[in-house]
């Protein structure tokens, strides 16, 4: 994440859940890449180990998305930044889905990271309203 981050913003509870669901990700995506990493019988690889790659790369950009959006001073350039988030969330959402028709063990992990988002879109619809 940004190592120059705000403490008051560090402190935001969207920031928090923003983080923890970036760790999430990264741990279910580590953990599915051991079993979808391996070449099919007939030297294909598995499709679905772009996804758990898709939502390490989309849970990084939380954090992010919500800072910009905090530190931007013009409304219209604000909003883009809460659009990019709403679209993240969205994108992990679906990719989670994708990846749970995986042939792995991993998959069992993936109902935890869309409770995690359930509270995250929660988090954000509050924050959207101090904004």
């Amino acid at each position: 994440m940004l190592s120059n981050t705000p403490s008051n913003l560090s402190d935001l509870p969207i920031y928090r859940k923003a983080q923890e669901i970036f760790a999430l990700s990264q741990n279910i995506s580590v953990y599915l890449n051991h079993d979808l990493s391996h070449l099919k019988d007939d030297g294909t690889e598995d499709g679905n180990i772009y996804f758990s790659g898709d939502i390490v790369q989309q849970s990084v950009s939380l954090a992010p998305e919500i800072i910009n959006a905090e530190l931007e001073r013009h409304s219209e350039r604000k909003y883009k930044h809460i659009a990019s988030l709403k679209r993240l969330t969205n994108l992990l959402y679906k990719n989670s889905y994708r990846l749970e028709k995986s042939n792995s063990n991993g998959k069992d992990f993936l109902p935890i990271l869309r409770r995690e988002l359930k509270k995250f879109k929660k988090l954000q619809r509050s924050w959207m309203l101090t904004l």
